[in-house]
C-alpha cells in the first residue's frame, strides 16, 4: 500500500485519519496472515500551498519574495519545509500506523526529481506535452494558474445589472444582464439564441459597448439561455471560458483587461492600476452617470475561489504547458470498463466513465519557484526557440544545431521559469516510490 503523499505544510485532518485507520487495518491483516506487506509513507511538496506559507512569511519579516533571486527564495523554502515537514508523518507514528518508516519518500528526493523530468522529456519526445495560449484558473494572489480541483465553488451574494447597449446607427437600446460589469470593457461581441422571436430584426446589426464605444457584433448562437436576464449575453472572450469558446466559434476578438495580480491593464481606461472589486464600483458609478444602467437586482450566485490563497479566481487567457489527456485517458477508461480494476462501491465506475470521457488537456505548468522546475531550454527569442532535455548540457548540442550558432555555450541557454503542477509527481508516486 501506498499512503497517498499530505501536503508537507500540513497537519493530518479526519478525512487523513480516516484513510490512514482504513490502510493501517488492511496492512496489519494482511501481515498477520504470513503476507509480505509494504506501506510507503511520505509526503507531496505541494508547490502552491507551501510557497504560499513561505512568502506569507518573508513579509511577515519585511521581505518581498521578487526581492530575492530564485536560489535565495528555495533557500528559505527548504528550511521551512525541514521544519514544517515532518509533523504529519510524526503524527502517523503517534497514532502507531505502522509504515515501513525506512521507505519515507518526499517528492523532492533527488531520486524522485529524476524521475518526473525523465517522465516529461519522454512525454515530450512522445508529442503529448506541448505550449500554447489556452483559457486557464488563474488564482491572481498567487499568480499562477490552477486546476479545477484547486478551486473551490461558493455562494456569494451579489448584483445583477442590467445594462443599456445600443444598437449601432439607431436610437434603440438592447439591455444585457451581467454580474460582472467591469467586464464590459473586454467585450467584443453580443449573443442572442436564433430562436428568440424578441431580437430576429436584429441579425447583421452591431451593437455599441458602453463606455468604450466600441462596436461589436450581434451573434445569434443556441448557447444562450433564453430565460436568464434578457436573453441577451455580453461576450468577453478573455475572461469567461465559455465566452472564450463562443470567441473561437465566431472568430471573435480577444482584449484581455486584467494584469497578472488582478488589478486592470491599458484596457482599463480611466480604471487601469484599480483591483476588481473597486473597478466594479466604478463602473457602476459611471454607467448611472451616462444614464445606461437601467436596474440593479440582487442575486446569489456561484464563485470560484483559490483553494490555496482564498483569493477570487480569474478565468484568463495564459501561454502555459498542457499534456494532451486523449491518449493517455482512454486505457484508463477501458481497464475499468471491462472491470480488470474494480470499484468499491461500484456506482462510481459511471461517475469514472463521465469524468474520463470529458477530460480535457492537463495545464501542467505553474508560474512558482517551490517545485520541479519544467526542463525546456531556451536558446533564442521565438516561441518555438527551445530544447527539451535533463541540463544544459545535455541539449546543448541540439540547440547549436537549431540555432545555426556552433558557439552557443551551456550558460547562454535560459531554462523556463515555470514548474511542474504538483500533481505531475503525484501521479507518479506509485512507480517513483518503488525506484520506477
Amino acid at each position: 500500500i501506498v499512503i497517498p503523499p499530505p501536503n508537507v505544510t500540513g497537519v493530518l485532518h479526519m478525512g487523513h485519519m480516516l484513510n490512514n485507520t482504513i490502510q493501517d487495518v488492511l496492512v496489519r491483516k494482511a501481515r498477520m496472515e504470513g503476507k509480505n506487506t509494504c506501506w510507503v509513507p511520505g509526503t507531496d511538496h505541494a508547490s502552491i500551498a507551501t510557497e504560499a506559507k513561505v512568502v506569507a512569511k518573508l513579509k511577515a519579516e519585511g521581505i518581498e519574495k521578487n526581492d530575492l533571486s530564485r536560489e535565495d527564495f528555495l533557500d528559505h523554502a527548504w528550511d521551512w519545509t525541514r521544519k514544517h515537514g515532518g509533523i504529519i508523518l510524526e503524527q502517523l507514528k503517534k497514532l502507531g500506523a505502522s509504515c515501513d518508516w525506512e521507505r519515507t519518500r518526499f517528492t523532492l528526493d533527488p531520486k524522485m526529481s529524476e524521475q518526473v523530468i525523465s517522465v516529461f522529456i519522454d512525454l515530450f519526445n512522445k508529442g503529448l506535452i506541448y505550449r500554447g495560449i489556452r483559457m486557464v484558473n488563474w488564482d491572481p494572489a498567487a499568480q499562477t494558474a490552477l486546476s479545477d480541483e484547486e478551486v473551490i465553488r461558493k455562494e456569494v451574494k451579489g448584483g445583477l445589472y442590467y445594462v443599456k447597449y445600443r444598437i449601432a446607427g439607431s436610437d434603440d437600446y438592447l439591455t444585457i444582464a451581467t454580474t460582472r460589469p467591469e467586464t464590459i470593457l473586454g467585450d467584443t461581441a453580443i449573443c442572442i439564441h436564433p430562436e428568440d422571436e424578441r431580437y430576429k430584426h436584429l441579425k447583421g446589426k452591431k451593437a455599441i459597448v458602453p463606455m468604450v464605444e466600441r462596436e461589436v457584433p450581434i451573434i445569434f448562437d443556441s448557447y444562450v439561455d433564453r430565460e436568464f436576464g434578457t436573453g441577451c449575453l455580453k461576450v468577453t472572450p478573455a475572461h469567461d471560458i465559455n465566452d472564450y469558446e463562443l470567441g473561437l466559434k465566431h472568430n471573435l476578438e480577444t482584449i484581455d483587461i486584467f494584469n497578472e495580480d488582478g488589478t486592470l491593464n491599458k484596457h482599463g481606461n480611466e480604471f487601469s492600476g484599480l483591483s476588481r472589486e473597486v473597478a466594479q464600483k466604478k463602473v457602476i458609478e459611471l454607467l448611472k452617470e451616462k444614464g445606461v444602467l437601467d436596474k440593479t437586482e440582487e442575486l446569489v450566485h456561484n464563485v470560484g475561489f483559490s483553494e490555496r490563497t482564498d483569493s477570487v479566481i480569474e478565468p484568463r487567457l495564459s501561454l502555459q504547458w498542457f499534456l494532451k489527456m486523449d491518449e493517455l485517458a482512454k486505457p484508463a477508461l477501458d481497464h475499468v470498463m471491462n472491470d480488470d480494476i474494480r470499484f468499491f462501491p461500484s456506482k462510481f465506475k459511471n461517475a469514472y466513465r463521465h469524468w474520463m470521457e470529458e477530460i480535457r488537456d492537463w495545464c501542467i505548468s505553474r508560474q512558482l519557484w517551490w517545485g520541479h522546475q519544467i526542463p525546456v531550454y531556451y536558446y533564442g527569442k521565438g516561441s518555438g526557440d527551445y530544447v527539451v532535455g535533463k541540463s544544459p548540457e545535455h541539449v546543448l548540442d541540439e540547440a547549436r544545431k537549431r540555432s545555426g550558432n556552433p558557439t552557443l555555450q551551456a550558460n547562454d541557454l535560459r531554462q523556463d521559469e515555470d514548474v511542474l503542477d504538483t500533481w505531475f509527481s503525484s501521479w507518479l508516486w506509485p512507480i517513483s516510490v518503488f525506484d520506477g
